[in-house]
């Protein structure tokens, strides 16, 4: 086979694949319209009313899956973390408490690993929510609440490799996190306590944490003349100066925009009103770092003023953004 037929090859093994999966997907959101759809509700009820943690646990592939739904979880506001079964029979039950739910996984719920763990489960009352394709399975059985998956072929031309199964696990555990996270009405900022650090963390960052306050922001009375203005705007450098009223409320900006569609002999003398922009975009100190970029890339702009009761408390700027990696 030539190398060009290889790659032609390659590609529609890739589009095979993810079709298999893609039909899986399809699958299971049918399945969420009928009994699966009541089941879910039921676990989604059980681990909201825990005072304890989420206690997600699998064997191999189904394992490595129930770690990433641990840390999804977790990041979202529901306490989890994973017990790999087979540890668990050997000391790792004692990271298990009452007030606990258990996650379990198992594609064929004939996972011999998580015997013991179903076993202590039962004797100290820990609910267990099952995630298997067989309710009539050893671990769906012991289950207080069973989430059956819709039996699909995997992707794996053998039909061995767990792929469409764990497609199917996966979205499965996301779609908990995210009903769970909206049931908390877990906000942007209950996020950013989760994940202070890296570009997610910079993204989650308030405006108050980035903003120019004080003698740094450029301000300048409505009755001023242009001569002041462009004064204030050289001194602080922000390309920009804020135009307030007797109240001290923002009520225009002058922009170097503003300076070249009023270029002309007469400009140092024009009163700011005649130049400025009124009724400037502004954000809120609350608004998140993420809020303000877009602001910025939306208009065409490099600053925005931070407003608080109408009255200018900062200045954020898109080099701020840039700084803290998120421009």
């Amino acid at each position: 086979m030539s190398a060009g037929a290889e790659a032609l090859a390659a590609v529609a093994s890739a589009i095979r694949t993810i079709e298999i999966e893609q039909a899986g997907l399809a699958s299971l959101g049918g399945a969420l319209k009928g009994a699966l759809g009541e089941a879910f509700a039921a676990a989604v009820a059980a681990i909201a009313a825990s005072r304890g943690r989420v206690i997600v646990s699998g064997m191999g592939k189904s394992g490595h899956v129930g770690r990433k739904i641990a840390a999804t979880l977790a990041s979202t506001g529901t306490p989890a973390f994973f017990v790999h079964p087979a540890e668990a029979s050997h000391g790792d039950l004692g990271m298990i408490a009452s007030e606990d739910v258990i996650l379990a996984l198992s594609w064929s719920g004939e996972t011999a690993e998580l015997r013991d763990m179903l076993h202590y489960a039962s004797r100290f009352r820990v609910p267990v929510v099952a995630v298997t394709s067989s309710a009539a399975s050893a671990l769906g059985r012991s289950a207080d609440v069973v989430l059956t998956l819709p039996r699909v072929g995997e992707a794996c031309p053998h039909g061995l490799a767990p792929t469409t199964s764990t497609t199917m696990q996966l979205a499965l555990g996301d779609a908990l996190s995210v009903a769970l996270l909206e049931s908390r009405k877990f906000t942007p900022g209950d996020f950013k306590r989760f994940h202070p650090g890296g570009k997610l963390g910079a993204v989650l960052a308030f405006v108050r944490d980035l903003m120019h306050v004080g003698d740094a922001v450029p301000l300048i009375s409505l009755e001023a003349r242009m001569s002041e203005a462009l004064i204030v705007m050289t001194q602080k450098s922000f390309g920009c100066v804020g135009v307030v009223d007797e109240a001290g409320a923002l009520v225009g900006i002058v922009t170097d925009g503003d300076l070249r569609r009023h270029m002309g002999p007469e400009l140092t003398a024009m009163r700011v009103e005649a130049v400025m922009t009124r009724a400037p975009r502004v954000v809120a100190p609350d608004d998140l770092a993420a809020q303000a970029l877009s602001e910025l890339e939306g208009r065409s702009i490099t600053a925005l003023f931070v407003v608080e009761n109408h009255k200018p408390v900062g200045l954020v700027h898109i080099h701020d953004l840039l700084k803290i990696g998120i421009a």
